[in-house]
C-alpha cells in the first residue's frame, strides 16, 4: 500500500529544510506513515482510492497526493521540532493541516459513485 497516493519526496519537501535528517533516510518510518495517511484518507472519504487508483482522474490523483503528502509531512515535523527555527514548525504544521482539511472537504463533496472503480 505504501506510496500509492504520493511520493516520499513530496512529503519530505513539505516538511521543510530543517526536518530531522534521520527521517529523510528512514524508509521504514516513512512507509508506515504513508500507509497510515492512505488509510486515513480512505477512512475519511469512504472510498478505496488505493485499490482503484488506476481508475481515478488525474486531477483527483493530484488532490490525493497533496493531501497524503501533507499528512506525512505533519508527522515528520511533529516527530522532532528541535531543528526548526522559531515558529517554523508551527507554520509548517498549520499549512499542511490546512491542505489536508480543505482537500478532504473537496473529496467529500465529489460524487463518490463517479470515482469508485466499476463493480465486477
Amino acid at each position: 500500500m505504501s506510496w500509492t497516493l504520493c511520493t516520499s519526496g513530496a512529503a519530505i519537501f513539505k516538511s521543510g529544510i530543517h526536518v530531522n535528517s534521520d527521517l529523510k533516510v528512514s524508509g521504514a518510518i516513512l512507509a508506515k506513515w504513508s500507509d497510515e495517511a492512505e488509510g486515513r484518507i480512505e477512512g475519511e472519504t469512504g472510498v478505496k482510492w488505493v485499490d482503484n487508483i488506476n481508475n481515478v482522474d488525474t486531477g483527483i490523483k493530484n488532490l490525493l497526493s497533496d493531501i497524503c503528502s501533507s499528512i506525512i509531512a505533519k508527522q515528520m515535523v511533529a516527530f522532532d521540532t528541535t531543528g526548526y527555527l522559531s515558529s517554523e514548525s508551527d507554520n509548517l504544521l498549520n499549512i499542511n493541516d490546512d491542505i489536508e482539511n480543505k482537500g478532504l472537504k473537496r473529496l467529500e463533496k465529489l460524487n463518490r459513485k463517479k470515482l469508485k472503480a466499476p463493480e465486477n
